[in-house]
């Protein structure tokens, strides 16, 4: 998918206007060239406009889940442009958009099948692309976008927009801080998703790649949404000469109804803004650029003032009552901008494509916040008048946490992509020269006072519960390049795509060479069944996060971690009561080294700097689609795993001998889509997802990895919408002179979030009893049941 861009350049044009049997427009309808696996939608109006190459002949295929797969071959000259419409016919049975549309998808083990028409109506909290993300790999935290694959981290993920590599930010530490994802939902045309295995076009990191294109507008429209939680609006339109179109997204959120849901009472005032650009200009038959811009100003202002958290069980149960004074204040301000040219002569087999961009992020992480809290026991007894108030008291005290942290990352980037098509062998190669400036200050501190005593005691000094204080400002370069071969045989049935990375960075003089293989079979016979295998090696040159320890020294010696990968899985498409179904399965082996320990601090990780780990990761994951109700695709996601590390340089401490379990090893996962309508109107739709996951591990502070042997409870989560069409644009009752003939179609909402309210646990706050010294672990809970109401308009 990194060339597709490329491969859009614009020898000749084919537009219509699809129609079905009834003579009604049909929109969403996918339209792919078949040489250049280059596709487009019908919009709204029905109208698709697609570039194809001239000089030669060319099979275009028309698809829509419910209608039979319609196809026209055509021949154009440069410059010309062809009028071909077209009329659809419905059918029973068929296959779902996602899985007739990309062939080349069923053939890569890793990728996994995303619907995006479910974006808009899933009902999460984070929303967005990851939503649905989230839910195909597992999740423990719904006020976060980010997402773990396969034992891996949030950092080991690779996203890429129209060829461009996107970054997040750094300080975050709190899901409650995050803003917008890059990604708009609005503005994406398709994307793929793999979740391991993936080819060497795709960077350097070891978990999966989210490659994302955006539209190529064929019209003018646009979409409005308005909620509880936020609003967007998009607009999308191409010139009278179909040489220049455009793409622009603004987006507002405000998760502050969410936040007040949580245990933790005060004052909350977060404001997320998104705006994106996306330009294109074709010259002439040869040449097109491309801009792209984003500009996200994030700001989150917390005031805390009070949390009460019981736990434990029937007849042994504790409370904790905290009163806070002070606040935060967190600025995230990033700022990216990409230009690219892409190059495509007449009647060539080659393709070039030459790309430059920025990134720059200002972080500002302050807080001063105090909290006095009061531990005990609570009285369990029912026939007690003091039933459900604390009887003894365990512990009072005070922790004091303080930060001053300040951040600028800029990275700037220049590469070139190309491919070459030889019939049964497509060459694709690139290069990239990237710039990376870090400046950072970070002074943060932890004071305990228990029974007016600081903790650690020490009559002498005031010792911090930790006290980090160092600045860092540096700059490297990293040079890397690909080169891969895609190879067809026998028909298509089967393929394999070789190719080899490298990666060379000037900060520590390391070398990578990265090979990587990924073959598909699929054997001759009725069945539509297909066998997938990968391997290779994927290895992660340091980025600033890991190269900073845990008091805040940044080690600029530090190797990139490494793994050795093994996937191999099947595809298999069948019917069953009449309707289509799709069942994926892979089974995956990773052997790391030169690992760099970490832990989780909410949703920010912290790194020990060192390459002193080995670990491994294996499991399996299982996946199915399906009309559970006709016309309505739902879809299982099922995933086991087992990640372990052991540490290499054990300098003497007992324990780092053995395997103890990685940070992000959750054993078992499922996540679960659901849809359904009223039968005797289709406009009325009721969409719920589920999520269990296993715990994380979690030790108490200060303490050694390997210390990491208790879990967190499960995490269970139920949420459901109920969307109901209230304008269509095909009804023909409206005056001439009404506004509602300028809108293509009105969806209402109502979700439900947490559904069961299920209060899940994030982390601990670790409490010492006076008396004993004993440590109880007080949980730090999510959210709770809330409604969202939702309108959408689209014109």
């Amino acid at each position: 998918m990194i060339l597709s861009v490329c491969a859009r350049a614009q020898q000749a044009v084919v537009d219509g206007i699809i129609k079905n049997d009834s003579g009604k427009i049909v929109e969403g309808v996918g339209v792919i060239d078949s040489a250049t696996q280059y596709s487009v939608r019908s919009n709204t109006k029905g109208y698709y406009m697609l570039d194809v190459p001239p000089g030669k002949s060319v099979t275009i295929f028309y698809y829509l889940p419910g209608y039979f797969l319609q196809k026209r071959t055509v021949t154009l000259n440069s410059g010309e442009i062809r009028n071909v419409n077209i009329k659809l016919r419905a059918r029973e049975n068929v296959l779902k958009e996602g899985v007739v549309r990309d062939k080349q998808q069923r053939n890569r083990a890793g990728d996994v099948h995303i619907e995006l028409q479910k974006v808009n109506f899933i009902p999460d909290v984070s929303g967005g692309v990851e939503g649905l993300l989230k839910l195909m790999v597992g999740s423990h935290n719904e006020l976060t976008s980010q997402y773990s694959v396969r034992g891996g981290n949030f950092d080991e993920n690779l996203v890429y927009v129209n060829d461009f590599e996107i970054y997040r930010p750094f300080l975050v530490r709190q899901g409650q801080q995050e803003g917008l994802s890059f990604v708009n939902s609005d503005l994406v045309s398709n994307l793929t998703f793999s979740v391991g295995g993936f080819q060497s076009k795709y960077g350097d990191k070891m978990s999966s790649v989210l490659d994302v294109q955006y539209k190529r507008p064929a019209q003018f429209s646009g979409s409005v949404m308005a909620s509880l939680l936020g609003a967007n609006l998009h607009l999308e339109g191409i010139s009278k000469n179909k040489k220049f179109t455009y793409l622009f997204g603004a987006r507002q959120k405000s998760n502050q109804y969410v936040l007040q849901s949580q245990p933790t009472k005060g004052i909350y005032n977060p404001s997320f803004t998104d705006i994106q650009t996306l330009l294109n200009y074709r010259i002439n038959n040869t040449w097109e650029v491309e801009a792209i811009g984003n500009y996200a100003r994030n700001r989150f202002t917390f005031f805390p003032e009070s949390q009460v958290s019981s736990f434990g069980v029937l007849n042994q149960a504790y409370q904790l009552d905290v009163f806070y004074n002070g606040g935060e204040f967190d600025q995230f301000d990033s700022r990216f901008g990409g230009v690219s040219a892409s190059y495509h002569p007449d009647s060539s087999k080659l393709r070039l494509k030459f790309l430059a961009s920025a990134f720059q992020t200002k972080e500002y992480e302050t807080y001063d916040i105090g909290g006095e809290y009061l531990f005990g026991e609570l009285q369990t007894d029912q026939s007690k008048k003091d039933f459900g108030q604390i009887k003894t008291y365990l512990g009072t005290g005070y922790i004091q946490n303080f930060a001053r942290n300040y951040l600028q990352v800029g990275v700037a980037d220049v590469g070139m992509r190309g491919s070459y098509d030889a019939k049964k062998n497509f060459f694709q190669f690139g290069a990239n020269v990237t710039t990376t400036n870090i400046s950072d200050n970070l002074h943060e501190w932890q004071r305990r006072d228990s029974a007016r005593f600081n903790q650690p005691y020490n009559p002498n000094e005031l010792v911090m519960a930790y006290f980090y204080n160092s600045s860092a400002d540096f700059n490297y370069t990293r040079i890397s390049a690909f080169v891969q071969d895609n190879i067809s045989f026998d028909s298509g049935r089967i393929n394999a795509t070789i190719g080899v990375r490298g990666n060379y960075s000037m900060l520590n003089n390391e070398l990578l060479i990265s090979p990587r293989v990924n073959f598909s079979y699929k054997p001759t016979g009725k069945r539509d069944l297909i066998y997938k295998f990968s391997t290779g090696l994927y290895q992660q040159p340091p980025f600033y996060r890991e190269m900073r320890d845990l008091a805040g020294s940044v080690n600029k010696d530090l190797k990139a971690q490494k793994s050795f990968q093994v996937v191999a899985g099947v595809d298999y498409n069948f019917n069953m009561y009449y309707r289509p179904f799709r069942i994926t399965g892979e089974v995956y082996f990773k052997n790391l080294w030169d690992l760099d320990p970490y832990f989780y601090d909410n949703v920010r990780i912290r790194y020990t700097g060192k390459n002193d780990a080995i670990g491994r990761i294996y499991g399996g994951e299982i996946r199915l689609y399906g009309d559970i109700v006709k016309d309505a695709t739902s879809f299982i996601s099922i995933g086991i795993l087992k990640g372990e590390q052991k540490v290499t340089d054990s300098a003497g401490i007992a324990g780092f001998n053995n395997y103890f379990p990685l940070p992000a090893d959750q054993r078992f996962t499922l996540g679960m889509y659901f849809e359904d309508y009223l039968r005797q109107n289709k406009n009325f739709k009721v969409h719920i997802n589920m999520m269990y996951a296993t715990g994380l591990p979690v030790g108490p502070p200060s303490g050694h990895l390997y210390q990491n042997t208790l879990r967190l409870p499960d995490y269970k989560r139920v949420d459901i919408g109920f969307s109901a069409l209230l304008l269509n644009s095909e009804r023909k009752n409206h005056p001439a002179h009404s506004y509602f003939n300028m809108l293509h179609s009105i969806w209402a909402s109502l979700e439900v979030f947490n559904l069961l309210s299920i209060q899940n646990t994030l982390s601990y706050t670790w409490i010492q009893d006076n008396s004993t010294n004993n440590q109880y672990a007080v949980p730090n809970r999510l959210t709770s049941r809330l409604l969202n109401v939702k309108v959408l308009f689209n014109f």
